[in-house]
């Protein structure tokens, strides 16, 4: 459809990623004859927490693919297109088709945005001359062969200035690389450096504590409040803004592992729903938008104080599917979402830390140990259940 065209949802959810699909299945689960579409362009679903191991060698790429339109929930209409504007006032959502979609209540899920562009030099050098990154299903497998065919030199890891997907992924791939590098007999005569804009390794101090100890034996040089500017793959070399003292250096790498900056997407930095930094404003307890109460939102999209993590989306979603049915049925929404999220640190083969916290940073742990030891058993945890649970549970509004 196109030109002036409209089509008319009960509910319209903008994406199709971990957060939309999962509202929308606990939606039809509560209310089978609810209507809803979903926006969402893309063929494929994507579980991104299985690219850190994908870069580490455990998995292939297509472990983490799937069709998507086997996990539309039975019953809600996909309209396979891209979000190009939000009239919130108006009630409408236009697509790139030109339709005009109109809602009673709308629910934000689309996600993050990762701008390649945001570094100069990177856009053009992923994927090739030692310059890898797990954010990418193109290249993800790239970042194996950059480890693999590791012969020794600097190995550089970095983090941007910016909101991420996972805070702790980019040090977990790191850990793994020291593991093969150690295997395949190169790790003596390896540097490895994690350069970070953050204070410390982890925002958490129980979780920190443990990761300060890895770094440790590991013998990894962290460099903290650095925040790469500029690649210049021809040398070589990355540039990096001290962020206290505004001076410039330069770090020489032979192999480089770059998560790229993110951001808001830009449909939503320009809609009226935007808080200052461009993601949906809402109520970090509710989920609903204090100026537009017929719009809620989830995931990463949403202006929440919190890591984005599908594992917080598992918390968030029965609190704003309780909440958008509360607000339909004229009830005020009661349901309250803690600012729980999880990183599933995974500190080498065979081992990983999970972490678990809420807005306060206080651990919020599933299991009845200390959560912050490495383990055997929480690394079986995100190999063989969490991707379960993924697929067959939280997509299908099970979880």
């Amino acid at each position: 459809m196109a030109g002036n065209s409209s089509r008319h949802f009960p509910v319209l959810v903008l994406g199709g990623g971990t957060a939309g699909i999962s509202v929308a299945a606990r939606l039809r689960r509560a209310d089978a004859s609810l209507g809803i579409g979903i926006v969402e362009p893309s063929e494929n679903h994507f579980y991104q927490p299985l690219w850190t191991l994908v870069g580490g060698g455990v998995f292939p790429s297509e472990a983490s693919r799937r069709r998507e339109r086997d996990f539309i929930p039975q019953g809600v209409e996909w309209v396979r297109d891209r979000v190009v504007q939000i009239l919130p006032a108006e009630k409408t959502v236009v697509i790139a088709g030109g339709e005009r979609l109109t809602y009673d209540w709308l629910v934000v899920a689309l996600g993050i945005q990762i701008d390649w562009g945001g570094i100069p030099g990177l856009k053009e050098s992923v994927g090739r001359d030692g310059v890898c990154s797990n954010y990418s299903f193109e290249h993800v497998e790239y970042t194996w062969k950059c480890i693999r065919d590791f012969g020794g030199g600097t190995a550089l890891f970095t983090v941007p200035n910016t909101a991420v997907k996972c805070g702790g992924a980019p040090q977990k791939i790191m850990y793994l690389a020291d593991d093969a590098f150690r295997r395949s007999g190169v790790r003596d005569r390896s540097k490895i450096v994690f350069a970070s804009p953050q204070k410390a390794i982890f925002a958490v101090e129980k979780y920190r504590r443990t990761l300060e100890k890895v770094i440790a034996r590991k013998g990894i040089d962290a460099r903290f409040r650095l925040d790469l500017v500029e690649l210049r793959p021809g040398s070589r070399e990355a540039v990096f803004e001290n962020l206290d003292t505004k001076e410039r250096s330069t770090i020489h790498y032979d192999m480089i592992h770059i998560t790229p900056p993110m951001s808001a997407p830009d449909v939503m930095k320009r809609s009226e729903l935007a808080n200052e930094h461009g993601w949906c404003e809402v109520d970090k307890h509710t989920l609903r938008h204090p100026r537009f109460p017929s719009v809620f939102a989830i995931g990463d999209a949403a202006g929440l104080p919190t890591s984005k993590t599908g594992a917080a989306v598992r918390k968030q979603a029965p609190v704003l599917v309780a909440n958008l049915l509360a607000a339909m049925g004229g009830r005020e929404p009661s349901a309250s979402y803690n600012g729980y999220s999880s990183c599933p640190i995974v500190t080498g083969y065979g081992k990983m830390v999970l972490a678990e916290f809420d807005y306060d940073g206080k651990p919020c742990e599933t299991f009845p140990f200390d959560q912050s030891k490495e383990r055997y058993s929480m690394w079986l945890l995100k190999t063989q259940v969490l991707p379960r649970l993924y697929w067959y549970g939280m997509l299908r509004g099970r979880l």
